[in-house]
């Protein structure tokens, strides 16, 4: 039966065409200015008075391919620390008179309380590296205020470190040799801080604010980091105050910043230094600029250098160079004593956080939070206004309020076409679920997302116009056609606007910073609605042509809503492999869930401006049909891709677990494994049948049958580890382990009890390593009657409870030493402390490096040994 169209169908489909055609094109601008296809990176051979890629990128060939591992414990990290040394000492010979360079290396010690993902821990270390650059003029003081640029040389377990953070190390010493190289003398000093235990939680930079003779002449700093391989140099938070975000704004050579992103940040599993400058310990005006694309590979070993994305360095450091000197050139560069005393910069911090973005990265848009205020109570005033200027028929109180309830009812239609716009795909993606044996199909393949997806949220943005699609307006139009379909119009066109401008009030008044998203919406449509009623005055309400010219004055917004919309999209599938595995039943959904809730979000406001007008061509059956074909065809497709690759891996924690008692006893040893995502170690296993024969897994295992393995065995990892679920443990074999190592990690006493009057007592304790050859970290879990202890100036973090066991003080320890660990716990009773000890070695025997190999090449494998030993005392 051939199918018929009516020619209200046939217009229908040519629009939506042509949105198509024009979405599409936006989208492939976006695609190639998020991964940095307009930026051209300079040669090796380039002027040595410009940033250098392939310079930069040599710097990170030797610390990510000739090094092998800057974790702490290796020897690599101590290889870099020496190779950023002797590179600095060679920039410092070619230097000219007119510079004063100092280079220091400093070892930092020290203990403090944080909290890490959202979980109190205390942490101790000793014997980290930190190297310190001074570039200042002949002429500079000691006391001179200073611009610090901070970056880490350690990398993550098991990870070649190449954009986290070997980018970030080779940014900074082409930086260094360009201000030589140009013969730029800074105003006031420049210090490049290379810090060599970020990856321990913020260690080194941590041992720099607290001991560092230079501290307290920082101004200023910018915080460069890698979440990934390249893509926009984004800044993700800046603060205190308004000044950096300013700098950034008006010196940024390739802005790439939104004040949004400091919404987001704080729900991102992890931090960085930035926190430590300027909220924990310095409270210094920066900035935090991060790396964000690529994140499929941060903290794997697929962050090598061949996957650094090109272009994003000199991107990066063209940014830098511009932005350090413009902090350098500030009036407003202090160091720490003006800055405390001088009242103007106190009421600056006051101020807030001011609304910034870059449009497309060709300029930047800012202003502060004063004028925010101002800026975005104007839609409000605006939306309550435009009942006046209705085209209303008799004029009075009683017609204005019939105006009004029409635009309120408009307001209505669009947030409930909006809310559906993101629930059809969460009920698309659950009714997929449903039906297969695996989630995230979407993760190596993100096209698949946005054909599930969009479609369907269309659907639910257009159903409010086509179950209303006579608008049931207060005002009378009886009889005169033409006045109900311009009211109708205007209910809907002011109905959206005012929702736009209502949530950019919401936004203001909640301390948020993203409210120039719908600001911009609300601003553009108000250009649209002017041209589409001088159209309609030419070509007349049913044409294409005035529907057309009411889009014309959106695009730019349209293509800015694309450009933030995309970026989101693109770096949250990639996040979503390292986000966490929740527990059954809900687990299973929470990423798909999530994904479609934010694609409908982006549907919602890159589509949602055009609905009220162009709403007309769209509403119509045939077009639904059309659409919810769309996503039942991406549903369908979605079942026949796996959801990793190599270009995506799935991250796999493998532990070699050994349970040891006294200094060269193991009792028990077990492989332990877990999960980053909501596909399980069953579905792991089902993939990977070499690894699932050796382990003896057959096709009857499952969770019930198999070892669960409980977050007390990973206590090594803690924080880390609250992100498992599910984990599992099989028997494995000790006699390795025991001809590598003659004594392991134990715990004793090095002098008798002190018993004080009130019955608390204090038990002074040693830990030893044993011979352990590369320890990244050991982990103290304490439970019991703990009062006090000698970490952290004697101040116990909060407790942390885990799976229903007693409250209990965790404190993570690091950095080599010849010398054991000692300190002291106070109890304020006779009643037990308990203390567990985790150590985590890099080493691993043949047999745990042979299993490892099995996993195929889509799989990840972060990999080492963990000694577990329990104590009473």
């Amino acid at each position: 039966m051939a199918l018929r169209f009516s020619s209200d169908d046939v217009s229908g489909f040519k629009f939506l065409l042509i949105l198509a055609v024009t979405y599409g094109l936006i989208a492939m601008l976006v695609d190639s200015i998020i991964h940095m296809r307009f930026i051209k990176p300079l040669e090796i051979d380039a002027p040595l008075d410009r940033f250098s890629e392939a310079r930069a990128v040599e710097h990170v060939r030797v610390l990510a391919q000739e090094i092998d591992g800057r974790q702490e414990g290796r020897p690599g990290l101590r290889e870099a620390a020496q190779y950023i040394t002797a590179q600095l000492e060679m920039i410092k010979e070619r230097a000219g008179s007119n510079f004063r360079i100092e280079i220091d290396e400093t070892v930092v010690n020290g203990t403090f309380n944080m909290m890490f993902l959202g979980h109190s821990i205390s942490l101790g270390y000793r014997n980290h590296t930190n190297i310190v650059m001074r570039i200042s003029s002949e002429y500079s003081q000691d006391s001179d205020p200073s611009v610090l640029v901070n970056g880490h040389f350690d990398s993550p377990l098991g990870s070649p470190g190449a954009g986290d953070c070997g980018s970030c190390v080779a940014s900074m010493l082409e930086i260094a040799r360009l201000i030589v190289d140009s013969g730029w003398i800074p105003p006031q000093p420049v210090l490049l801080l290379f810090n060599g235990a970020e990856e321990l939680f913020m260690l080194g930079s941590h041992g720099f604010m607290k001991t560092h003779k230079w501290r307290d002449t920082i101004g200023a700093f910018i915080n460069v980091e890698a979440s990934g391989t390249g893509g926009p140099d984004l800044v993700c938070q800046s603060g205190p105050g308004s000044w950096p975000s300013q700098v950034y704004a008006q010196s940024a050579i390739y802005p790439m910043a939104h004040s949004a992103a400091q919404d987001v940040f704080p729900i991102i599993p992890g931090d960085t230094d930035f926190r430590i400058f300027s909220q924990d310990y310095g409270d210094i005006p920066g900035l935090d600029i991060i790396f964000l694309l690529g994140g499929y590979f941060y903290h794997t070993s697929y962050d090598t250098m061949e996957r650094l994305l090109p272009g994003s360095m000199q991107a990066r450091g063209e940014n830098l160079f511009s932005i350090i000197k413009a902090f350098t050139k500030s009036s407003k560069l202090q160091i720490t004593h003006e800055r405390e005393s001088n009242i103007s910069t106190a009421n600056q911090y006051e101020e807030g956080h001011a609304v910034f973005f870059d449009y497309l990265t060709l300029f930047m848009i800012y202003y502060t939070r004063k004028v925010a205020m101002l800026l975005h109570s104007i839609p409000i005033a605006i939306f309550l206004a435009a009942p006046v200027f209705s085209k209303k028929q008799t004029p009075g109180l009683l017609s204005w309020f019939s105006s009004f309830c029409d635009f309120a009812k408009g307001l209505i239609f669009h947030a409930t076409g909006i809310f559906l716009a993101i629930v059809f795909p969460i009920i698309f993606s659950i009714l997929r679920l449903l039906f297969t044996s695996h989630a995230m199909h979407w993760f190596a393949h993100p096209y698949l997302a946005y054909l599930m997806f969009v479609p369907c949220s269309l659907v639910g943005m257009l159903i409010p116009r086509i179950i209303w699609s006579s608008f049931p307006l207060s005002q009378d139009a009886s009889g005169l056609k033409s006045l109900k379909e311009a009211l109708s119009d205007e209910a809907r066109f002011w109905g959206a606007f005012g929702l736009y401008a209502m949530l950019t009030l919401a936004y203001l008044f909640a301390g948020l910073s993203g409210g120039f998203l719908t600001f911009s919406l609300a601003a553009s449509m108000l250009p649209g609605w002017v041209s589409y009623c001088l159209s309609v005055k030419s070509f007349g309400r049913q044409s294409l042509r005035s529907t057309l010219f009411y889009m014309l004055p959106i695009l730019p917004c349209l293509a800015y809503s694309v450009y933030f919309g995309g970026f989101l999209i693109q770096f949250m599938v990639e996040k979503m492999g390292m986000m966490g595995a929740l527990p059954p039943p809900y687990g299973f959904f929470i990423p798909d869930i999530v994904m479609a809730a934010i694609i409908g979000v982006v549907t919602g406001w890159c589509v949602g401006p055009l609905i009220p007008i162009c709403g007309r061509w769209l509403a119509r059956s045939s077009i639904l049909q059309v659409l919810l074909h769309l996503s039942v065809l991406g549903l369908a497709l979605s079942s026949q891709f796996f959801p990793y690759s190599a270009d995506a891996p799935k991250r796999v924690v493998f532990q070699h677990s050994f349970l040891t008692a006294d200094a060269n006893q193991v009792v028990d040893s077990s492989y332990d494994f877990s999960v980053l995502d909501s596909n399980s170690l069953l579905f792991l296993f089902k993939h990977a049948p070499d690894v699932a024969k050796e382990l003896h897994i057959n096709s009857e295992s499952s969770f019930e049958t198999a070892k669960t393995s409980h977050r007390e065995n990973w206590m090594g990892l803690f924080p880390v580890s609250f992100l498992f679920s599910r984990s599992l443990k099989f028997p494995a074999r000790s006699d390795g382990i025991l001809k590598q190592y003659r004594q392991f990690p134990h715990l004793s006493t090095y002098e008798p009890h002190t018993v004080f009057s009130g019955g608390s007592r204090r038990i002074y304790l040693e830990l030893s390593l044993g011979s352990l050859e590369e320890v990244w970290v050991s982990a103290l879990n304490i439970t019991g009657p703990l009062s006090s202890w000698s970490f952290a100036d004697n101040t116990l973090p909060a407790t942390e409870t885990a799976d229903g066991g007693p409250p209990s003080y965790i404190c993570r320890l690091s950095g080599a030493s010849p010398e054991n660990w000692t300190f002291w716990l106070e109890a304020s009773s006779s009643e037990d402390l308990r203390v567990e000890v985790a150590v985590i070695d890099q080493y691993m025997v043949d047999e745990a490096k042979q299993l490892k190999g099995l996993f195929p090449e889509w799989v990840d494998v972060v990999a080492y040994s963990g000694f577990l030993s329990s104590y009473i005392f």
